[in-house]
C-alpha cells in the first residue's frame, strides 16, 4: 500500500508517464536509507493532501510559456507546421484523455488519475470559452469519449460503455449503460471508441499482457495457443456494437479482428472503413537482447479488414516472429499498411476532411503519447479515398518534450477532435490541458 501511495503520489497528474507498477520498479539502483526516507515523507504528506484534496491530488501548474494570442486564446510555445498555431483553451485538468464536441460545448473525459472512480466528464461551452463544469463525477478511469450518428455521446470505461443523457443546456441527467462485459484485468483496459457513420460504436479490448506472459512474468509456452485469444472476449481486438435502448452484454459475436495488441487510436474513414493505430509490445530485448528495445518493434497503422487476424502475440512488425514464438509462421498475417516510430504510442487518431486548416485537407492526424523518442507530438499522415497511406507521418505539432526544460512534465498528447469551425482539439494529460490547433 505505501509503495502504490508513493508511486501515485509521485506521478499525479502533472508527473504521470504511466500506471503505477508499470516499468522498473521503485527504488530500482537505490541504497535502503533513500528508499526509507521517501517512504516517511509519504507517510507524512499524503494524509495532509488527502484532506486538503478529498484524496485526489490536484494538477499542477502546467508548463507552457504564453506568448501573444492564437485565433482568440493563449498562444503557447510548440512548434508547428507553417501557418499554423496552438492555443491554451484550459488549464488545471487532472487527467484529460478522450475529447468530443457537440455543437458548441466540448467534453472531455477527464481519467483523474489510475485509480479507480475518480474520473469525471467536463464540458466547456461558448466554443471552449465557457467555464469548465463537472457533468458527471465519481467515473471509472473514462478514457474514450464519442458522439454517435444518433447524437448522442458515450464514455468507454473500464468493463463498459455508458451512454450519456444530456439537456439542452449541455449538462447531463445521467448515464445508461449499453454495453457490459468488457475485459477488467491485466495491462490494458482502458477502452477507446470511434463512431461509425452507421450508428455503430468500435472498441478496443488491448491485451491483458505485454505479448502473453504469465502473471509472474515467465514467457510463454511457444507450443500452445495464447490464452487470451480464447477468452469469451478475445484480448488485442477490436469489436463492434449499435448502442439500443437494452443493455448489450459483449460477446464473440462482436469481434471486427485480432491480433492487435493494443489498437488505442481508432477512427472511422467517410466511406466506413476503419483505420486502426495500435500500440505494440514493449522489452523485446529480455527475450533476445539482440533486438533493441528502443528500434523494435514498431507501432503499427492499418486498415482493418473483418475477420482478419493481425498476428499477436506471434508476429511483430513486417512477418517477423516474436521471440517467444521463433517458430511461428506469420507468412499469412497481413502486413500493417505502414509502420510507425517504435513506441510512438498512438492514443488518438482522426481522419481531417475540413479545409480550414491549411495542408491537412483529407489526412489523417495522430496523437503520438509516447513518452520515448518518436513519442510528445502529432502527426499528419496523406491517405488515399479508402485510407491507404501516400507516404510518410509528418510532423504536424511538436517541442513538448522541451516544456520538460522549465521544470514541469514535458506532455503527451491523447486525444484529437475538430470542432465546428474546422479547428483541431488536443488533450495534454501531462500538462493537463486542452489545446487547440488554429489558422495563424
Amino acid at each position: 500500500m505505501l509503495r502504490r501511495c508513493c508511486l501515485w503520489t509521485s506521478r499525479a497528474r502533472g508527473n504521470a508517464w504511466k500506471p503505477a507498477g508499470a516499468g522498473a520498479a521503485q527504488g530500482e539502483g537505490e541504497t535502503v536509507w533513500p528508499a526509507l526516507r521517501r517512504a516517511l515523507i509519504c507517510l507524512l504528506i499524503f494524509p495532509v493532501l488527502s484532506l486538503l484534496f478529498g484524496g485526489e491530488v490536484r494538477a499542477q501548474p502546467d508548463s507552457y510559456i504564453r506568448h501573444g494570442v492564437c485565433d482568440g486564446f493563449p498562444r503557447v510555445d510548440l512548434r508547428t507546421s507553417e501557418g499554423l498555431c496552438v492555443g491554451l483553451v484550459a488549464s488545471g485538468i487532472n487527467f484529460p484523455r478522450g475529447v468530443a464536441v457537440k455543437g458548441s460545448t466540448i467534453y472531455i473525459a477527464d481519467m483523474g488519475g489510475w485509480h479507480h472512480d475518480r474520473g469525471r466528464l467536463l464540458a466547456f461551452d461558448q466554443n471552449g470559452h465557457g467555464q469548465e463544469k463537472d457533468v458527471l463525477t465519481g467515473l471509472d478511469r473514462p478514457d474514450g469519449l464519442a458522439l454517435a450518428a444518433d447524437g448522442q455521446l458515450y464514455i468507454g470505461l473500464p468493463g463498459h460503455i455508458l451512454r450519456v443523457l444530456l439537456r439542452q443546456d449541455g449538462t447531463a441527467t445521467g448515464t445508461q449503460e449499453v454495453m457490459t462485459g468488457l475485459p477488467l484485468t491485466g495491462r490494458n483496459v482502458l477502452t477507446a471508441l470511434a463512431a461509425d457513420p452507421g450508428g455503430g460504436l468500435y472498441l478496443s479490448a488491448g491485451s491483458a499482457t505485454n505479448n502473453c506472459e504469465s502473471g509472474s512474468g515467465k514467457a510463454p509456452d511457444a507450443s500452445r495457443r495464447c490464452p487470451e485469444l480464447n477468452a469469451k472476449i478475445p484480448r488485442a481486438s477490436i469489436l463492434w456494437f449499435r448502442p439500443g435502448e437494452t443493455v448489450h452484454h459483449a460477446g464473440r459475436g462482436d469481434v471486427v479482428a485480432t491480433g492487435l495488441r493494443n489498437p488505442m487510436a481508432l477512427t472511422v474513414m467517410p466511406d466506413g472503413v476503419l483505420l486502426a493505430a495500435v500500440n505494440s509490445r514493449d522489452s523485446i530485448d529480455s527475450i533476445d537482447p539482440e533486438l533493441s528495445d528502443d528500434d523494435l518493434p514498431h507501432d503499427t497503422f492499418h486498415i482493418i479488414r473483418k475477420g482478419r487476424d493481425y498476428g499477436w502475440p506471434y508476429c511483430f512488425d513486417n512477418d517477423r516472429p516474436a521471440p517467444e514464438y521463433p517458430d511461428h509462421s506469420c507468412a499469412a498475417v497481413p502486413r500493417p499498411d505502414l509502420l510507425l516510430g517504435p513506441h510512438s504510442a498512438p492514443l488518438g487518431m482522426i481522419f481531417y476532411d475540413r479545409a480550414t486548416l491549411p495542408g491537412l485537407k483529407n489526412r489523417v492526424l495522430m496523437a503520438y503519447h509516447g513518452y520515448r523518442a518518436a513519442g510528445h507530438q502529432v502527426v499528419s499522415l496523406a491517405v488515399d479515398v479508402h485510407g491507404r497511406p501516400q507516404g510518410e507521418p509528418m510532423p504536424l505539432v511538436r517541442g513538448w518534450q522541451d516544456l520538460s526544460d522549465s521544470g514541469g512534465p514535458p506532455g503527451s498528447p491523447v486525444g484529437l477532435a475538430v470542432m465546428g469551425d474546422g479547428t483541431v482539439l488536443i488533450t495534454d494529460d501531462h500538462n493537463g490541458t486542452l489545446l487547440r490547433l488554429a489558422k495563424e
